[in-house]
């Protein structure tokens, strides 16, 4: 194989194939293929793209760069959930208990924050002791026990994508569709598992801000995902305004026992997350239809058993046995909390979600430099959804802080994140589109 050969292939716009693909990224693997050489087929295909056929086989060959994790011994179906992530976005925290109580294997991989948007193991890791990095061995026997663990990459994961992903995000081609698409079900595809549903973010506090931008990209990898022999299917939901009602880390976790607990019924976020613990029941043939899907997923909550599903996963990632009984005792708390007052009445008809991601960042809440070294325990909480009505004084939130100083800086924010009017506004539609394999 000539790197440089296939490279040129794709610069000039001409189609790879599956041996020009498997060849490089064995080269990106076995680090014969230099970093000048990954970063320019990066900047190819982002230049260039890559048909559906294309993206299938580099996503086949980076799962394929390292073990593919087998479940046959569980007996029961093997599913996940991937989303591009937002502000206040949670959702794996309650998802995965809850579809692991309904019958479901959920081997969960997740993230670290990302810029403005939360990470599933930066929260997780709120949790004194919690281990998101387990060898294969101790993840499988916590799956076997619990049915679910949400836990970090591991270096024989894909390791081909690691090493691409490190490249693209320091030579701007973060953005390429087909480099997104095989980066996230590369991943996946390695976990082992049978199912997968995607919850693309479109909004000011994601990472597509633009609507047909995010249903290209749901589309793309519910297309892709099938090709590779993973059957899929993607929501594509609203992100201007944060998720949860809480924005950071220690924070989150909070919101995720309240909401395990029962303690979030009506929210959007319940709406979310009920929307894809039955895509992925029905994806799995456990639930026929989505008003049955919504019920065994409401049972899993009403009787305890996704509270107690998470629970263990906890104490089996080397977490408190007890955390969430005496929850108080193990998360983290900001020495400064305080109300952010309104400063006029109305309605609160629109906020940049961003803005509250990016304060949460600024707090100490996600990092600045990939080695910065994050405070849990700051961040927002209680934060009033879109359409709510206000008083002046009355609280559009709570800042959590490590001092008076950041406090004030970010109830600043805050304040001037959200827009509030003297009539009340249409709230935009949660779930924006559904795409299946057959779109």
């Amino acid at each position: 194989m000539l790197a440089q050969e296939i490279i040129a292939k794709k610069r000039d716009g001409k189609v790879l194939t599956d041996t020009d693909i498997s060849g490089l990224v064995k080269a990106l693997s076995d680090g014969s293929l230099a970093d000048s050489q990954a970063a320019a087929f990066a900047m190819a295909v982002y230049l260039r793209g890559m048909s559906d056929d294309e993206t299938v086989a580099l996503t086949l060959a980076m799962r394929d760069s390292g073990s593919v994790l087998s479940w046959e011994d569980t007996g029961k179906p093997i599913a996940d959930k991937h989303s591009t992530g937002g502000i206040g976005d949670n959702v794996s925290l309650m998802l995965a208990p809850i579809a692991a109580a309904c019958g479901l294997t959920v081997p969960m991989i997740s993230g670290r924050g990302l810029g403005p948007t939360g990470g599933t193991l930066d929260k997780l890791e709120s949790i004194p002791g919690y281990n998101v990095s387990p060898s294969q061995s101790a993840l499988k026997a916590i799956v076997r026990e619990t049915g679910c663990a949400i836990v970090g990459q591991t270096g024989d994961l894909a390791p081909a994508d690691k090493r691409l992903y490190a490249i693209r995000d320091v030579t701007a081609t973060v953005e390429s569709m087909p480099l997104i698409v095989s980066s996230i079900l590369s991943k996946k595809l390695a976990a082992g598992l049978q199912t997968l549903v995607l919850d693309v973010k479109a909004g000011g506090g994601a990472f597509m801000a633009n609507t047909d931008d995010a249903i290209a990209l749901a589309k793309k990898l519910v297309s892709v995902a099938n090709g590779a022999g993973l059957p899929a299917t993607a929501l594509v939901t609203d992100m201007n305004e944060p998720l949860a009602d809480a924005v950071g880390n220690a924070v989150e976790i909070e919101n995720a026992l309240a909401f395990l607990k029962g303690e979030k019924s009506g929210t959007r976020l319940q709406a979310v997350v009920l929307a894809l613990a039955g895509e992925m029941l029905m994806g799995s043939d456990i639930a026929q239809s989505p008003e049955e899907a919504q019920i065994k997923a409401e049972a899993a909550l009403t009787s305890g058993a996704a509270l107690s599903c998470f629970a263990r996963m906890v104490a089996g990632l080397g977490g408190p046995s007890d955390f969430v009984e005496k929850t108080e005792r193990y998360l983290p708390v900001a020495p400064v909390v305080r109300p952010v007052p309104s400063g006029q009445s109305g309605f609160l008809s629109a906020c940049d979600a961003r803005a509250i991601g990016l304060s949460a960042l600024t707090l100490g809440g996600g990092r600045k430099h990939p080695d910065d070294q994050i405070d849990h325990s700051v961040g927002f909480s209680g934060l009033r959804p879109l359409g709510s009505p206000i008083e002046v004084g009355e609280p559009i939130g709570f800042v959590h802080a490590r001092d008076e100083a950041s406090a004030d800086i970010a109830t600043d924010a805050l304040q001037s994140a959200y827009r509030i009017d003297e009539a009340q506004r249409t709230v935009p539609s949660l779930i924006v589109a559904r795409l299946t394999g057959d779109q």
